[in-house]
């Protein structure tokens, strides 16, 4: 236990829930709005899109590449989805915690199972859509996808709605609340952060 007044553990946050729910949007709202937190930059093969940076928004790796990190272990979980191969650079999440700062983690449900049972004190936190109907607007006003990929998309993100009851916090993202979402967010890591005992994670 640790001596009173000494700083809780770092806290490893895993931001999770189905496509089109707004993670992407919640995580860039979070950047701007909690400085002290660090951020895992996931890394993909699949195509860079307009807007987004390397390095920022995904580590782009060709697939050899990331084949050779993969057998490295240099990866804290991976996954493959809609054919892309996806993957948490260990060695960032390993030093921030070890620099005492929080990590926060932005991953798919599959994702979030494996760092489950790799890092069972990870506070997983659930973003849901408002309703079924809304998840399905939100990804078909993305137009990332062809209509074949939607289907997908669609039948898979219905299916991760049911995931929620295995998280430790489901936090709605209201449509066009983007800033409500991150404070009930920060609230859920600030409540965790009282916790006793606290939660310790390796990685």
């Amino acid at each position: 236990m640790s001596a009173a007044g000494a700083d809780p553990p770092p806290l490893l946050v895993v931001i999770s829930g189905p496509s089109g729910v707004g993670k992407d949007a919640v995580i860039a709202e979070m950047r701007s709005s909690e400085p002290a937190l660090a951020f895992a930059v996931t890394a993909t093969t699949r195509p860079m899109r307009a807007g987004e940076v390397d390095g920022r928004d995904y580590v782009f790796l060709s697939p050899e590449r990331f084949a050779t990190v993969l057998e490295q272990d240099g990866f804290l979980e991976h996954a493959e989805v809609y054919g892309n191969h996806y993957g948490v650079p260990r060695e960032g999440v390993r030093a921030a915690l070890e620099a005492g700062r929080d990590v926060i983690v932005k991953i798919d449900v599959q994702g979030a199972a494996t760092i489950r049972r790799l890092a069972p004190d990870a506070l997983l936190i659930f973003l849901a859509a408002p309703s079924a109907e809304e998840l399905e607007r939100r990804l078909r006003t993305r137009k990332t996808d062809s209509p074949a990929q939607l289907v997908i998309r669609i039948e898979t993100a219905q299916h991760e709605m049911g995931q929620a009851d295995w998280f430790d916090v489901t936090i709605v993202n209201e449509t066009d609340d983007v800033g409500g979402t991150v404070a009930r967010i920060t609230e859920a890591i600030e409540e965790q952060r009282r916790r006793v005992p606290a939660r310790r994670v390796v990685v």
